[in-house]
């Protein structure tokens, strides 16, 4: 199955109710730590969607950075303080949704709503050098760091480079795994950060110019068969952030997405 263009996958009619619900948990979260009525201020969409790689709504990935103060205040507290810095986020955002499903899960607070799309909300706080700190309640509580800004805009510049190849590639993978092969995992992270480091210099180009069908999508394969497969990688860098993600429970996907790109 070989990749095409995808373009605008997600409807506007969506895209229309996602950034009504993104202004409201915004402008909530805002007037709880930080005395603003803002619906859009210290907010940022991250994820599949803040990268323009999703294909669906069934889960929207926002980070909202919060006012330090509010860190050193829970960081002091005796115990999981992660867990409740989380809980303090779901009561704010429970004042605005008090009917949907809310629900402080790990290092995100979940909304779910009657619609099927599912907000992930990460509260956060940006550190000197841009990265954020947030909270983790597992295992007893503590300090992760991440930068989503630094992976979007390298997402966007190879993207750029790759006259929309990189992107597609990235939608074509979650279209594949999600009507193929949706039993079993495969991250959107992980799919992203490969594609980046797998495609090299290869670009769309325009129709009769370039190699046979199915070249670039066999290059793909290789690229896994050599890094995951003989090296048994189970890390890999994200793009921008360089951060480390664990691939090992998404390789098993990963493998049977790109066999049958090939097919």
């Amino acid at each position: 199955m070989r990749v095409k263009r995808y373009n605008e996958v997600i409807p506007k009619t969506q895209r229309e109710v996602i950034a009504t619900r993104y202004k409201r948990i915004t402008r909530a979260i805002n007037q709880e730590f930080w005395n603003s009525h803002s619906d859009t201020d210290n907010s940022i969409y991250v994820g599949s969607y803040g990268r323009n790689t999703a294909i669906s709504t069934s889960d929207i990935d926002i980070l909202i950075s919060l006012p330090r103060a509010t860190f050193d205040n829970f960081n002091r507290l005796q115990g999981n303080s992660q867990s409740r810095l989380l809980q303090a986020v779901r009561g704010a955002i429970k004042g605005t949704y008090s009917n949907s499903d809310i629900r402080a899960d790990g290092q995100i607070v979940k909304v779910n709503f009657y619609d099927g799309i599912a907000f992930e909300v990460l509260p956060a706080f940006k550190s000197w050098d841009g990265t954020f700190v947030y909270p983790d309640s597992n295992m007893g509580g503590n300090w992760m760091s991440t930068n989503p800004k630094a992976e979007q805009e390298a997402i966007r510049e190879k993207n750029a480079s790759s006259n929309g190849l990189l992107i597609s590639t990235c939608r074509h993978m979650r279209y594949i795994r999600d009507n193929y092969f949706k039993s079993y995992i495969l991250s959107g992270i992980v799919i992203d950060s490969f594609v980046y480091n797998a495609m090299g210099d290869w670009k769309f180009v325009k129709d009769g110019e370039g190699v046979s069908p199915g070249t670039y999508e066999q290059k793909l394969l290789d690229y896994y068969k050599e890094h995951c497969l003989y090296w048994g990688i189970i890390t890999m860098k994200a793009p921008g952030s360089n951060d480390e993600i664990d691939v090992q429970k998404s390789l098993e996907c990963l493998e049977k997405v790109l066999k049958y790109m090939v097919e």
